[in-house]
């Protein structure tokens, strides 16, 4: 039967030539075309709504106040929690660019080509429709970068989630935490310098370091050198995001007062792990609105998509939160897709 809309003009004429013959299963009929009419119309109007949101106009993404604000410089301050870099070789921070979208789809296509379409049914669906998935998202979680489509949503996972990388990590929590005190240093010195690895970044109060093993799918060579361990625990863990830029691995401190503003991570393929290796009270992470407390030598495992903020509010004397935080595979992504994407997503690409 052909349900478009000059079959369906013509049925609804059929069924009002039959009414004047008072057929009354031909009245039924003509009741049933006008609500499919009806509902066709309605769901036709919802899909061109959703694909031309303001910001999406034919396919390209078209940059928000705020990423404009970045590009021209005007903007000093910390944007969703993290500050705007203006490097061109931060994926984060320069995703908002026009054309982003079209690159993507790109990418995609040149992945099939060179291996196969199988299995890319989700990865292909969030591609072509990243930009209306992107605006029509809810609050609560809205990935700034990439959406994939039809996986299951949790502010956070059990342990069973990556139960393999959960138990090496909690494993190794005596040698991670070696490995953090032998480059870290007091912050009553004020050491914690680029120089030495550390990157200091944006917070309305206090202080929040990061020491990265691996940023954005990159390695960082002179910090792994320093923390040899800790870099071969990496490559031991058989979901850790390590060759796409939603990849991260890092020694994240959090000083006395500090609070990290609200804010989205950039995908949700992804599960964020962090190892408690020194945590005094007082310390907390709220995401998705719900509050959980981090344990020394546990994991804590959540999706950073959702809207998330952390905060230690103890005294100089109980000393920093710290952890070990590495990107884990979300466990809905299958082997096929993590494939491309890892192809789609490669840093520098």
């Amino acid at each position: 039967m052909d349900w478009s809309l000059d079959g369906l003009r013509d049925l609804v004429a059929g069924g009002m030539h039959a009414v004047r013959d008072c057929d009354a299963s031909a009245l039924a009929t003509v009741s049933c075309l006008l609500l499919l009419f009806v509902w066709y119309c309605y769901r036709v109007g919802r899909e061109q709504a959703a694909s031309s949101p303001r910001s999406y106009r034919a396919g390209v993404l078209v940059p928000s106040s705020a990423s404009l604000l970045a590009e021209r410089g005007d903007g000093e301050g910390p944007q969703n929690g993290y500050a705007y870099c203006h490097s061109p070789e931060c994926f984060r921070c320069t995703a908002h660019s026009e054309g982003r979208n079209q690159r993507l789809y790109h990418n995609l296509q040149e992945y099939a080509k060179r291996y196969t379409w199988a299995g890319m049914g989700r990865v292909h669906k969030g591609v072509r429709d990243q930009g209306r998935y992107l605006a029509s998202r809810p609050s609560i979680q809205k990935p700034e970068v990439f959406f994939l489509p039809d996986l299951p949503t949790s502010p956070y996972f059990s342990r069973e989630a990556q139960k393999h990388d959960v138990e090496l990590l909690e494993r190794s929590w005596p040698v991670l935490l070696a490995e953090f005190e032998a480059v870290h240093q007091t912050f009553s010195n004020c050491s914690l310098s680029p120089s030495q690895g550390w990157k200091a970044n944006s917070t309305p109060h206090g202080e929040w370091h990061t020491f990265y093993l691996v940023n954005q799918g990159v390695s960082v060579p002179q910090n792994c050198r320093r923390c040899p361990r800790a870099y071969r625990i990496l490559g031991s863990l058989r979901t850790f995001i390590g060759n796409n830029v939603f990849g991260n691995a890092c020694f994240s401190v959090l000083s006395p007062g500090t609070l990290i503003t609200e804010h989205y991570g950039p995908t949700n393929v992804r599960i964020r792990c962090h190892l408690g290796l020194k945590i005094p009270s007082s310390c907390e992470l709220v995401v998705g609105g719900e509050p959980q407390c981090w344990a020394q030598g546990s994991c804590l495992l959540f999706d950073d998509s959702f809207l998330h903020t952390a905060f230690h509010e103890g005294s100089a004397e109980d000393g920093p939160r710290v952890v070990f935080m590495v990107d884990l595979w979300h466990p809905n992504v299958a082997a096929a897709e993590r494939q491309a994407l890892d192809y789609i997503f490669t840093p520098g690409r």
